[in-house]
């Protein structure tokens, strides 16, 4: 989400919030040197690359990172919540729960269920709580975070009951809100209004599609067939027809998110359009093996004289170089849409995750889309929090674990 904080604050609140969680930098070392594993291969016709990745380390950091994000007073909200972020929380509660079950945890961590906890306190206090951003930050800002928050309020509960097998309550209240905000005319019917923010890749001009593809993730996800309650299959319609009217004009990344829905949709796609976007992502592969966020984020829109005057104006960076949020995101998004583990373009991007990954950190890395930032800030780390999550989702998907 928008935020800004001079370095030597954040670097203060970091420590703080970290040590509140219980997660020092001597915990994170200490993980890192418990699960030193052997390392996982992947064979190719020429040779075979060896390399390992530190599950307990990734777990540690985005432990950590979501115990920063909690207390750090720029996500603080009213009724003592905090601000559900696209970078950091999403991406965490997808990804902590399929880590927990690697490294054998047997119940949620403490930033897990602070997490569920805040979630499930503003779904039942959703008429009293007030929206992550109001119109004080721009028009329609409140009616854009409220819809966006009910997608992902759905999304992450839903998540989490698909691990018991039982839809929640409260998962049902919050998959009623959302179905009440999504919009029912016009060229974004069956999506929902979206934080616009010019941020790249989740609040910029392009994001709602991006959400509307997080909110039938949710719905596949939703256990005891939530899917095919007959009440929503009228929503459901419209959210299908929305996200194949528009992926043509989507950018590469967001086709990817489309991607992976698919695989959790039966018939979203036709299997023609599914491998129409595994070979366009297959051909921007680069030749490290990775996949680099920037390029594949932007659109035609993005060359107007304007965008391009502002991009200049923010110094926003043109990475060049792989990065873990691409890589992890493409990799999880090829193997579950049945792409061979024999194939030489996934084992490359696997290959990339696995030497990749930051040995003190235990994360991956991954730069902000929109302008340079301070790589040791808070804000610095938001693009590395999806980064390790979709890594550590990729990476188990392959079985390399």
């Amino acid at each position: 989400m928008k935020t800004a904080s001079s370095g030597k604050w954040a670097a203060t609140t970091f420590l703080v919030a970290w040590l509140i969680a219980g997660c020092s930098h001597a915990d994170t070392q200490a993980a890192i040197a418990e699960d030193r594993k052997p390392a996982a291969s992947l064979h190719t016709a020429d040779s075979q690359i060896g390399a390992s990745w530190n599950a307990r380390a990734a777990a540690a950091y985005l432990d950590q990172r979501e115990a920063v994000w909690r207390g750090w007073s720029d996500a603080a909200r009213d009724h003592q919540t905090f601000c559900i972020s696209c970078h950091t929380a999403v991406p965490y509660a997808l990804s902590r729960p399929v880590l927990r079950k690697v490294l054998g945890e047997q119940t949620l961590s403490t930033s897990e269920r602070l997490l569920l906890d805040n979630v499930t306190k503003r779904v039942r206090l959703w008429k009293e709580v007030a929206p992550f951003y109001g119109n004080d930050y721009g028009d329609q800002k409140g009616a854009e975070s409220r819809a966006t928050e009910a997608v992902l309020n759905a999304l992450i509960l839903a998540s989490y009951d698909a691990q018991n097998g039982k839809l929640s309550a409260d998962t049902r209240a919050a998959f009623t809100n959302m179905w009440a905000l999504k919009q029912t005319s016009g060229d974004s019917k069956g999506a929902w209004l979206w934080l616009q923010f010019n941020l790249k890749p989740w609040e910029a001009s392009d994001s709602p599609y991006y959400g509307a593809a997080l909110a039938a993730i949710a719905v596949q996800t939703a256990p005891e067939n939530y899917r095919s309650t007959p009440e929503i299959q009228n929503n459901l319609k419209m959210l299908c027809e929305y996200l194949v009217r528009g992926y043509a004009t989507q950018s590469s990344i967001n086709r990817v998110v489309l991607l992976w829905v698919s695989t959790k949709w039966p018939g979203l796609l036709l299997p023609a359009q599914q491998k129409s976007i595994i070979d366009e992502v297959l051909a921007k592969q680069q030749a490290d093996g990775g996949w680099c966020a920037y390029s594949l984020a932007r659109t035609w829109l993005d060359w107007s004289p304007f965008a391009l005057l502002r991009e200049w104006r923010t110094k926003a960076p043109e990475e060049k170089k792989s990065d873990g949020y691409a890589t992890g995101l493409i990799t999880l998004a090829l193997l579950e849409a049945g792409v061979p583990r024999e194939n030489a373009q996934l084992k490359r991007g696997l290959s990339w995750l696995l030497l990749n990954q930051d040995r003190t950190e235990g994360l991956w890395p991954a730069y902000s889309l929109n302008r340079r930032r301070d790589p040791s800030s808070i804000t610095g780390h938001f693009m590395s929090d999806a980064a390790t999550a979709y890594a550590a989702l990729a990476l188990t998907e392959a079985d390399l674990h």
